[in-house]
């Protein structure tokens, strides 16, 4: 679905200044809707905007690796609560949890030791572990938020010594491949924005090193294209389920810390960062590398989303990433998502049908309706109007597990009469009945 004429154009009108302000070779930009890459745009000349060309994602890379991490977790082969000890036997930096490591609340230091890893060639796994020392805890773990790519640089290990192949080999195999991510490549293949430091004073240009950051690599290693980062964001928006089911990537934007406690603007979930603007929240990452930066931020209940690049490293005033945000909050601003059209329903079940209706707790009346398309019992409450509903998944007869809202994981059971007709909902002892004045 194209964005309207208006809105494209003040979307263009946004990187235009971000391009001409920030002081970068090139800026591109692109709008996500409903799956596919709704708007690109893009200005500069080194190179011209193309939605094929390769730019360094960055720490973006860590959303991948944290996908492969809760990929093993649903497989059985691994526990988010597992220390650190039990996959890398003899780390002095053990006692922290795989859940801590992906939240950044494991009090890590931000680098490993050594040159700086960004810029330099990487060391193996066994060089980076054998680096390792008990003063790498910065912080006492999940005492607070502090960001560390040391941490994915472990879990990057951590995949390798439970699956025996490297991680690259693994997203391939994984993710890239299965989600069609062609052009999203360990190292850099042509056509491919080549990035620089822009000089302070004549606005010259010093092209980068593209290096191969080793051990490091699941921190930050990875290029891709503004089509094939759409698709990325996609997936986080509606993720396919043979690939990762859409209950772990809701698990991945929960909230393991919040990183900004004065105003709740900014936490981090299971490898995604979370930014709240108004009343919304948005899930993502930024992600620079020298030469080049990059932005990722989705709003999953809209499936819409904004990816961007640039190559320099950062630009001269604002970020790409504040640039992001601010076009996806136009976008919602300006064309919210539109419903899903309504459509009779189909007759309910037989034994399903005697449950519907309204039904009664502490004076509030609710509404049971049936859901055929995913098969779910829906009970909302009809006043004030507007209330979430709360969705229920049959597990057996007269036993329902909850899957959405304050009733999440709790247990409906039907009460039958002696004839067997249902006649009260027990929802965690919350007991709904059809007559608003009965409370046995």
């Amino acid at each position: 679905m194209s964005l309207l004429p208006e809105t494209a154009r003040l979307v263009d009108a946004l990187v235009a200044e971000a391009q001409s302000v920030g002081q970068v070779p090139s800026l591109v930009l692109g709008v996500v809707r409903d799956g596919a890459l709704a708007h690109f745009t893009g200005t500069g000349e080194q190179p011209r905007p193309d939605p094929g060309t390769q730019y360094r994602i960055g720490s973006i890379s860590k959303t991948m690796t944290a996908a492969l991490v809760l990929q093993l977790r649903d497989e059985g082969r691994l526990s988010l609560d597992d220390l650190l000890y039990r996959h890398l036997p003899g780390t002095p930096v053990g006692s922290v949890t795989l859940h801590q490591l992906l939240g950044h609340a494991g009090g890590l230091q931000r680098e490993p030791e050594g040159e700086w890893w960004e810029r330099s060639e990487g060391v193996d796994v066994d060089t980076l572990l054998a680096g390792l020392t008990p003063d790498k805890v910065a912080f006492p773990p999940h005492r607070s938020y502090h960001y560390s790519n040391l941490a994915y640089g472990l879990l990057g290990a951590v995949l390798e010594r439970i699956t025996g192949e490297e991680w690259a080999t693994l997203l391939g195999k994984r993710l890239l491949d299965p989600l069609g991510l062609r052009r999203t490549s360990y190292h850099p293949v042509e056509p491919y924005a080549r990035g620089y430091v822009v000089h302070p004073w004549h606005g010259t240009l010093r092209e980068e090193p593209r290096t191969d950051t080793g051990a490091m690599a699941p921190a930050g290693q990875l290029w891709s294209t503004a089509t094939d980062l759409a698709t990325w964001a996609a997936f986080l928006a509606d993720p396919t389920p043979s690939v990762l089911a859409p209950e772990t990537i809701t698990e991945m934007c929960a909230p393991v810390v919040i990183s900004d406690l004065e105003s709740w603007t900014h936490g981090h979930g299971l490898g995604l960062e979370l930014y709240r603007v108004g009343e919304r929240v948005y899930v993502g990452h930024n992600g620079s590398m020298p030469g080049y930066v990059a932005s990722l931020a989705v709003h999953r209940p809209s499936r819409t989303a904004v990816i961007g690049y640039a190559n320099a490293y950062g630009l001269r005033d604002g970020s790409l990433g504040a640039l992001g945000l601010r076009a996806l909050t136009a976008v919602l601003d300006r064309e919210p998502a539109r419903p899903q059209p309504w459509r009779p329903g189909t007759p309910p079940p037989e034994e399903i049908a005697p449950l519907l209706g309204r039904w009664w707790w502490m004076g509030r009346e609710y509404q049971a309706s049936w859901d055929a398309e995913r098969d779910e019992l829906v009970l909302t409450l009809t006043r004030p109007a507007g209330a979430a509903p709360q969705r229920f998944a049959k597990e057996r007869a007269d036993r329902w597990r909850g899957r959405s809202g304050a009733n999440d994981g709790e247990i409906l059971t039907v009460r039958r009469d002696a004839a067997g007709a249902p006649v009260a909902l027990d929802i965690a002892t919350f007991v709904f009945h059809r007559d608003p004045d009965s409370v046995a």
